[in-house]
């Protein structure tokens, strides 16, 4: 009777075992019985605030999708380092944005709902608010992400795509995510909204093999407006540039044709060029309406806002996100 009972605990145990992981998931309105204003104080937030600072939109998706291609997204690209290792201080998020704004979200929040609302999820609810609100696409933001108290600069390095990658760094760095080729397309056609500074292309128009040569899968003329007005020497690091000129405040088709035309500013914009596949993914999306484009970027977003969360017990929910230990 005692092996029965033994037997008996140790199914049910693995059992909980299995169900728990499952209903640990994210899911739509997690907050509703807990903080049941916790995405309309977000969505106010950034609705009074986004007028004054349209930019932000870009900034924010960029922040979200940084933060996701480190441990998940979890927040953890808010931390501060008084030792200067943790992800912010790396390379590729030294010229990320929104941290301020981020935090002043949750200052509300945490007034309202104290400990319950994640920064990930305010980094993943403001970005999509952000978006929306600038005439850009919308998308389903499940919530329950938990956040980490881990945040180092060489995983940053290490993990998110830099602006120099040829197709093969970017296939990788995606698939380490678990996103496809599609993915990629998708995601990369953030890229329709926002800036970017000189340091992350000069090598293109200046030094592309170290020879002081000029990267030949640029459009000439390009390269030359771009050495003449914009970036006039390789060591320019404060200069920004219209990543979707003369439509960088308007989320639309634009990018993809620039790119089709040698005309995208980073080389890891022309590596989707590169490859049959995505080339073929960008040939679909000229074919198709913006709606269309909205409809499969949704998808994308929805599925980078998954990678590798934090849920049930897993995480914390820091109470000032810029303090792994708060």
């Amino acid at each position: 009777m005692n092996c029965l009972r033994t037997i008996a605990l140790s199914l049910s145990l693995f059992l909980v075992g299995l169900v728990g992981p499952i209903q640990a998931q994210l899911q739509m309105n997690f907050y509703a019985n807990t903080c049941p204003n916790a995405e309309k104080i977000v969505q106010d937030f950034v609705s009074n605030h986004i007028s004054n600072a349209p930019s932000l939109a870009a900034a924010l998706l960029r922040m979200h999708f940084h933060d996701c291609f480190v441990r998940g997204c979890d927040g953890s690209v808010l931390i501060n380092s008084t030792s200067g290792n943790a992800e912010r201080d790396a390379t590729p998020n030294l010229t990320v944005r929104g941290f301020g704004f981020i935090e002043a979200i949750k200052t509300v929040l945490e007034a309202q709902c104290p400990g319950i609302v994640s920064c990930a999820d305010i980094i993943a609810l403001a970005s999509r608010d952000a978006v929306v609100f600038t005439g850009g696409p919308n998308w389903s933001v499940p919530t329950g992400r938990r956040d980490g108290r881990i945040s180092n600069a060489s995983e940053a390095l290490a993990n998110i795509p830099p602006p120099t990658s040829n197709f093969t760094n970017l296939q990788t760095l995606f698939a380490n995510q678990g996103l496809d080729l599609k993915d990629l397309v998708l995601l990369s056609g953030a890229h329709t909204i926002g800036v970017s500074h000189c340091s992350s292309f000069t090598n293109r128009l200046y030094n592309f093999t170290g020879r002081g040569d000029q990267d030949p899968a640029l459009d000439s003329q390009y390269a030359a407006n771009l050495k003449s007005r914009k970036c006039p020497s390789l060591n320019d690091n404060t200069t920004i540039v219209e990543m979707d000129p003369g439509s960088r405040k308007t989320f639309d088709l634009s990018y993809y044709q620039l790119v089709l035309k040698r005309r995208g500013l980073f080389q890891s914009d022309s590596a989707l060029t590169t490859n049959p596949t995505t080339l073929s993914n960008i040939n679909q999306i000229l074919k198709g309406s913006v709606e269309s484009f909205f409809s499969e970027f949704a998808k994308s977003m929805e599925k980078m806002g998954r990678i590798n969360v934090k849920t049930g017990s897993a995480g914390v929910v820091r109470r000032q996100c810029s303090v792994a230990t708060s």
